[in-house]
């Protein structure tokens, strides 16, 4: 039997929720992010893009290219609202699901066709979640979740489209090499660069000859090129909270040593979430005595998960918590209210700069140990007993 996928994709989603709440939005070209010429362009509308704009764009080239552009700041609190709205929609309705990021999903509905026609289950699904939301969404279906994502790209704005069964092939084929998703810009300059502008070009290349310039991405390149993609969809459980505690071998009142533990934790936990595509809105640090008292304080701030802004509030918790002076047996430090999406939430105050140095640590972090990049004050110290599921809710 062949496999039924949904893709579903929230149009421009952040903009879309600043528009249910400001009508004065609609239909003009609108950016989310930073108004600082450091900052960096979280999400656009449909109005921007026409000028060349796009998410990731420093604000201040976003500024240039579209002067009557309305910059806004983004509201975290919104867009998880809607995102578990949706999500509680999909829920009551699918069979299977997998929350891909905060505003995109995938819905295995294989067999489906014996009882109720898909595409026209697929059509309703996207019809409840408009009526009771407001919010523009966009669905592609196909046989899996490369074309199905695919089609989704296609059918935006605010469409749909259905790929019939055994003409996956002949769908992408006219597309440019740039919609296969995991084909990023660098190895679109690439495949340019060898004359490969269309897919279809890919999908008449030898394998061989991909997996020779691209190594093993290049074969998934080309099985994608190809409409062959055998990936399952994975239910969806959402991770509630991260944490992590370190008891010492000895209590202790050193200042440097405890912070430093902190500092260690906040990076690896925060790695964590950047590795899962998770962002987190409340911080809880935790201390025990030598007496075996335990406190905490915790604290709501902007989704994130960025080091510098994790590692600011931490200190700060631990400092309105730590008041007694006395031997500490045991530090902890939970990131909870956990959400789903890219590091792009995180733009309304990052630098473009800023957002590069974390790709750059994170990409030495996969490459050679998420303990070979530390921060100074954390440098040397090793957490003995780390680890990043711990504490995790139901």
């Amino acid at each position: 039997m062949e496999r039924t996928i949904v893709h579903m994709d929230l149009d421009t989603f952040f903009v879309s929720v600043s528009r249910l709440q400001n009508s004065a939005l609609i239909g003009k070209p609108v950016l989310v992010g930073g108004n600082s010429d450091r900052g960096v362009v979280a999400s656009c509308s449909y109005e921007a893009r026409k000028f060349g704009i796009h998410s990731a764009m420093p604000m201040k080239l976003a500024k240039r290219l579209c002067p009557e552009a309305l910059i806004i700041r983004g509201d975290y609190e919104n867009y998880s609202k809607y995102s578990n709205i949706i999500t509680g929609i999909i829920h009551e309705q699918a069979p299977v699901y997998e929350k891909a990021s905060i505003d995109e999903f995938y819905l295995d509905i294989s067999g489906m066709d014996k009882f109720f026609g898909s595409y026209k289950w697929a059509t309703e699904l996207r019809q409840k979640i408009q009526k009771e939301t407001g919010l523009p969404i966009s669905f592609g279906l196909s046989k899996n979740k490369t074309v199905s994502k695919v089609a989704t790209g296609e059918a935006k704005p605010n469409g749909q489209m259905q790929i019939n069964f055994g003409t996956e092939k002949s769908f992408l084929s006219p597309l440019p090499v740039s919609k296969i998703p995991m084909v990023g810009e660098k190895t679109t300059h690439l495949l340019r660069s060898m004359g490969v502008e269309k897919i279809k070009t890919l999908q008449e290349m030898p394998v061989e000859l991909l997996e020779n310039v691209l190594g093993v991405n290049g074969i998934s390149i080309w099985r994608k090129a190809n409409g062959i993609d055998n990936t399952p969809v994975e239910q969806y459980s959402e991770r509630k909270s991260l944490s992590t505690e370190e008891t010492y071998d000895s209590d202790t009142t050193d200042l440097t040593k405890l912070k430093s533990t902190l500092v260690a934790m906040t990076e690896k936990l925060a790695y964590q979430m950047r590795s899962e595509g998770k962002l987190t809105s409340c911080i809880t640090v935790k201390i025990r005595y030598s007496n075996f008292d335990t406190f905490s304080h915790q604290a709501r701030i902007a989704y994130t998960s960025c080091d510098h802004t994790l590692i600011s509030k931490v200190k700060e918790l631990f400092e309105k918590l730590y008041q007694k002076r006395m031997l500490i047996r045991l530090v902890g430090v939970r990131f909870s209210h956990l959400v789903g999406g890219a590091y792009q939430i995180n733009m309304f105050d990052d630098s473009e700069q800023m957002m590069k140095l974390y790709q750059a640590m994170d990409n030495l972090r996969k490459k050679y140990g998420d303990d070979k990049i530390q921060r100074a004050i954390s440098a040397g110290y090793q957490l003995r007993k780390f680890n990043p599921f711990n504490g995790l809710a139901s």
